[in-house]
Formats: structure tokens, C-alpha cells, sequence
């Protein structure tokens, strides 16, 4: 009995696991250049085994993976990892499964800062190269956590924070500032309006081992430790009164919870662009498959995540090569109607 038990206790993750791996590897292989799966794997081992066996592979292969490929897919992973994990918790502080990061400012300030990075980068002539590649990242990340501050701050009156509030200083803030980007649009040339377009779309084309250093190392802790709030999550699920009395500080809670999410979203904001629906879609799913608690939820979103944007990104490569089609394109295709049965579902077990 105690075997069956276990197995069914590690079913999920050896599945998720499984399907993650599948899925990185099919990546790997899918584009305009076709690798095989023994040329994948004797690039992988290739330079740990102290010689390149170009017998199974090419050149052109080995820097394909090891330059553009893999970096791709380890961004894919962090972004698609840290979209869910971030809607999850979003998810569980408005408790709503319809909630997601869009809601305390993450998408409309990391568009605003970007936009604003592009506009101001064309203006001043004479920047180093590296200057004007992290203007954008720099300013999306910037944007979205001082539009989450902004939102915060104004929900919050007498040291309290209502979950309700904020919901709503959301909405005006996230329109207020999609007008300030249709104001700078309005003024921007084609060239610049060209480039935020390409970035509201949503792209992984920005992946190299350089700028991936820049992710991991906030990207990293932040997934690491949003885990952390599992137990107070869990709780709060009861109710605010109940958790206080159960010993949680929910005000605390509300805050830290609130910049971790934005903080992680605005990041995945800032290094690929506006992806939609990851943050709704997987922790809705995950939290069908495995319940509410969040000591399994956060962990099944992040594998979840990975397993969703590596398979969006080798769809995007596979349906027009050599062209790359935004990511985003097809994760709200594919979240939009989902989307809508949650509406549906939601409505029908309302009785509305």
C-alpha cells in the first residue's frame, strides 16, 4: 500500500518533469535548420566529452544550439516559469482564478517603460551599443514596478490594504496608462513604433547567454522564494479575519506578495516582451489537476509554465519558417479561448 501511495504522490512531478524534458528537446530540434536527436545529443555531451564528433553533426549545428538555441530555451523555461508561479500568487491574494499579473500594473507599466526607452533611445544620439540594448529591458522592468508601487499606494488607506481596491485602482492606473502610451505613440516615428509593436507581441528573439546572465540572477531567488508563501496563501484562502486570527499578517502578507509577483512578471515583461495568459492559463489548470494548496501549486506552475512557452516557441518556429512568429500571438490565441470557458464555467456553476 505504501508503494501505490508513493507513486501516486510523485506521479505528477515525474510526469510534468518528463513532459518538460520532452518539450526542451523538441525545441532544441525545431527551426529553419533541422537537428536530429542523436545530432542534438552529441552537440549536448560534445563539449564535455574533450572533442566535437563532426561526423554526427556540423558546425553550423553545434553554434545553432549552443549560441541561439539553448539560451532561447532556457528563457522560454525562466519566463514561462515565472508568468505562472507570479499569476498564482496574484491568483490566491484576489482569490479569483480569473486574476492574473495584468491586474496590479505589471503589463501596462512594463509597456509604458519601454515604450518611453524606444522613444527616448531614438532622441539622444551617441549611446554605446550595450546602452541601447538594455534601455528597453531596463525601462519595462523599471515601469512595471513603479506602476505596481503607484497602485499599491493608492489602495492602501490607513495602513490597510483592501484586496477589492486595488483591484480597481488597477483598472483606472492600467487604462490611465495606456493612454500615456497612446499619447507617446502619437508623436513616436515609424521606426519606433515599429519596435514597441514587435514588443507588445511578445518574443523570445532577444535570448542570448549574456542577457540571460541578467536574468538568472533575480529570476532565480525570486522563483526560489515565492514558494516560501505557500502556508500564508493557503490560509488566506479562508478569508482575511480568519487568517489574522490564525496568525498571519495579512497586510504584510498583501504587500510582500504583491511586489514578489510584480517583480518576477515585470521581469519576464522586461526580457521578452507582453506575453498574455501564461499567468491565468497554467495556475487554473494546475489548481484543477492538483487542488488549491500552494505547497503543490507553485511548484506544478512552474514546470507547467516552462512546458507551455517552450511549446509556443517551437509552434512559433515551426509554422512559417524561417520566420519567427511572436510568441505572444499564440499564447493569447490559445488563452483567449480558454479564457472564455473559464467565464463560461464560471458562470454556469453560479447558476447565472
Amino acid at each position: 500500500m505504501c508503494p501505490t501511495v508513493s507513486i501516486r504522490q510523485w506521479f505528477p512531478w515525474i510526469l510534468l518533469a518528463s513532459i518538460l524534458i520532452g518539450s526542451a528537446g523538441v525545441n532544441l530540434m525545431t527551426g529553419s535548420m533541422e537537428i536530429s536527436a542523436r545530432q542534438l545529443i552529441s552537440i549536448l555531451i560534445a563539449p564535455f566529452a574533450g572533442a566535437e564528433r563532426l561526423a554526427d553533426y556540423t558546425d553550423g549545428q553545434f553554434a545553432v544550439i549552443w549560441s541561439l538555441r539553448l539560451p532561447r530555451m532556457v528563457l522560454a523555461i525562466i519566463v514561462g516559469a515565472g508568468l505562472a508561479m507570479a499569476g498564482a500568487a496574484i491568483q490566491g491574494l484576489f482569490r479569483n482564478p480569473l486574476a492574473d499579473p495584468a491586474l496590479i500594473g505589471v503589463t501596462s507599466g512594463g509597456a509604458m517603460g519601454a515604450i518611453l526607452a524606444i522613444v527616448g533611445g531614438s532622441l539622444v544620439a551617441g549611446l554605446p551599443l550595450w546602452m541601447h540594448e538594455a534601455a528597453v529591458p531596463l525601462g519595462a522592468l523599471i515601469g512595471a514596478l513603479l506602476v505596481t508601487a503607484l497602485i499599491y499606494r493608492l489602495a492602501t488607506f490607513g495602513g490597510r490594504t483592501s484586496v477589492s481596491t486595488l483591484l480597481l485602482v488597477g483598472i483606472a492606473i492600467n487604462a490611465l496608462a495606456g493612454a500615456l502610451i497612446g499619447f507617446v505613440l502619437f508623436f513616436a516615428n515609424a521606426e519606433d513604433m515599429r519596435s514597441f509593436l514587435f514588443w507588445t507581441l511578445g518574443s523570445l528573439d532577444r535570448a542570448t547567454w549574456k542577457e540571460l546572465r541578467f536574468a538568472i540572477i533575480p529570476a532565480i531567488p525570486a522563483l526560489l522564494v515565492l514558494p516560501f508563501y505557500a502556508r500564508p496563501l493557503n490560509v488566506l484562502l479562508l478569508g482575511d479575519s480568519e487568517a489574522f486570527h490564525l496568525g498571519i499578517r495579512v497586510q504584510t502578507l498583501t504587500r510582500q506578495v504583491v511586489f514578489l509577483a510584480a517583480g518576477l512578471a515585470g521581469l519576464t515583461v522586461a526580457l521578452a516582451g507582453t506575453i498574455g495568459f501564461v499567468g491565468l492559463v497554467v495556475p487554473h489548470i494546475m489548481r484543477l489537476w492538483l487542488g488549491p494548496d500552494y505547497r503543490r501549486l507553485f511548484p506544478a506552475c512552474a514546470l507547467g509554465g516552462g512546458i507551455l512557452l517552450l511549446s509556443a516557441d517551437s509552434l512559433a518556429r515551426s509554422l512559417a519558417p524561417p520566420s519567427v512568429l511572436p510568441i505572444g500571438i499564440l499564447t493569447a490565441m490559445g488563452g483567449a479561448p480558454f479564457f472564455l470557458f473559464l467565464l463560461a464555467r464560471r458562470r454556469r456553476n453560479l447558476g447565472i
